[in-house]
């Protein structure tokens, strides 16, 4: 008697099981088919990588798979495009300027570099997806090629001479601006000048020199190993200038480019990892980001070092 009651339980379930599976399949979030308006222009094997392991969330090409458009798959693989086409989207790539292309493309190649992209959920389901060694040596080559070829530019170095004659005269003449501020609140901190140098970092495609300075609190971090997590109040200026060589083969900073600033605060900036980002653009200091969700875009970014309380460059010991 008492196996009859379980198998008719079990029955029940199964028939509730299976009724609450087929009800989800009827939410389904839209995947906006938006047309194609710019195509990236790359050699054969690059495309074929990016359209292989990257086209399906980051572009308007997308070719969901018979189990992809099973619920609940279908609501992460929905969330994934959404999220993947906001931050990179090959199929508009008419809409960005060149160096932003470029930039766009050492950003990627990075996330593939650190084995962040594409997501390991992905590659399970999309075996075909995994990129070999070989893969990442072609679009490491491809993306080192888009660095401004380095020579002697009289150009740069007078153009930085003029900026710098214009940033001495302001300090010299005009009273103190009103500081800058982003969308997200985070004013220009100009006192970085004085901080101590913790690390540098490079860009290979787009030709700058980048020095990363921290504050005291981020001082005092790296002398005691105290890095991950960062304690709250750390601060880092990442400031990029363009690279220059004079006549003589002397590789120097240039003109000013911009200056980054991640804010540690867990509680302030607990939606975007407890850090705060903010960035200013030229000697005008213009804050970056038409809305104040910008700061998604660097979450994005340094995502891959999650692990390391998401900051990528290993401080200098001090």
């Amino acid at each position: 008697m008492n196996r009859f009651w379980e198998k008719v339980k079990t029955k029940n379930i199964l028939v509730i099981v299976l009724a609450v599976f087929i009800g989800i399949q009827f939410y389904r979030p839209e995947i906006k088919q938006k047309p194609i308006t710019g195509e990236i222009h790359v050699p054969s094997d690059v495309r074929a990588i990016l359209q292989r392991s990257c086209f399906d969330c980051h572009s308007n090409q997308t070719d969901l798979k018979w189990f992809d458009q099973v619920a609940p798959a279908y609501w992460l693989v929905t969330d994934h495009i959404k999220k993947g086409k906001e931050g990179l989207n090959f199929s508009e790539w008419d809409q960005l300027a060149s160096p932003a292309q470029n930039a766009k493309l050492w950003e990627a190649f990075n996330q593939i570099n650190l084995k962040a992209m594409p997501l390991k959920s992905y590659e399970l389901l999309h075996p075909e997806a995994k990129l070999s060694e070989n893969d990442i040596r072609i679009l490491k080559n491809y993306v080192t090629s888009l660095a401004p070829k380095q020579k002697p530019d009289t150009a740069k170095v007078s153009a930085y001479n003029k900026q710098l004659q214009q940033i001495n005269t302001i300090h010299t003449v005009a009273p103190k601006p009103q500081l800058p501020t982003a969308l997200n609140g985070i004013s220009y901190i100009p006192d970085y000048k004085n901080w101590k140098p913790i690390s540098s970092t490079e860009r290979l495609d787009n030709g700058t020199m980048r020095i990363i300075f921290g504050n005291d609190i981020a001082v005092k971090a790296t002398k005691e190993h105290k890095t991950n997590p960062w304690p709250d109040g750390t601060i880092f200026a990442k400031v990029a200038w363009e690279q220059i060589i004079d006549s003589d083969g002397n590789v120097t900073t240039g003109a000013f480019k911009q200056v980054e600033y991640m804010i540690k605060d867990s509680k302030k900036f607990a939606s975007t990892k407890g850090w705060g980002w903010a960035r200013f653009l030229s000697p005008k200091l213009e804050p970056y980001g038409k809305t104040a969700d910008f700061a998604n875009e660097c979450i994005s970014c340094h995502r891959p070092m999650k692990d390391n309380d998401f900051v990528f460059t290993s401080p200098i010991n001090h």
